[in-house]
């Protein structure tokens, strides 16, 4: 099956390599909310208020935090495995429809339990919980089904 959205196998790696220390940085941003000085930068916005373009001070540990998590993701996500065939590409499609269901799920229990800044919190990490989803139950399908190739064998 041809599957010219898939990155090379290689980016895999760098996915990895990305997204375990933007998780890290993430979870120090959640407990401690750390603002480094060296990080503090006058950057371009464009949604300062609305629809305004301005340049503004700002630190960058978040943003920073965010695409290392969203750009690893990614490319763990949408990276070719060294053999890929149909059944993989099933499982990939699987896991995606299978984690879009609980990404919403979660976002319909929030927008009927949670309120005010909480749903806020839910809104902004729910930004990384579809590809989260997938990564966790696409590898964990892939692991289920090379366990049950091996006691077949």
């Amino acid at each position: 099956m041809k599957t010219n959205y898939l990155l090379p196998n290689r980016f895999k790696k760098i996915g990895w390599f990305l997204f375990i220390p933007g998780i890290i940085l993430g979870i120090l941003y959640l407990i401690y909310e750390p603002q480094p000085e060296f990080l503090n930068a006058t950057v371009f916005a464009i949604a300062e208020s609305l629809f305004e373009f301005s340049f503004i001070k700002n630190n960058v540990y978040d943003e920073i935090t965010a695409l290392l998590i969203i750009i690893g993701a990614i490319f763990i996500a949408f990276s070719r495995e060294k053999s890929e065939d149909e059944y993989i590409s099933r499982i990939r499609l699987d896991s995606l429809v299978w984690a879009t269901y609980v990404n919403y799920i979660v976002v319909i229990l929030a927008i009927i339990f949670v309120y005010d800044f909480g749903f806020y919190w839910v809104i902004l990490l729910n930004m990384f919980t579809i590809l989260i989803f997938f990564i966790i139950r696409y590898n964990w399908a892939l692991l289920k089904s090379r366990k049950q190739i091996q006691n077949e064998e």
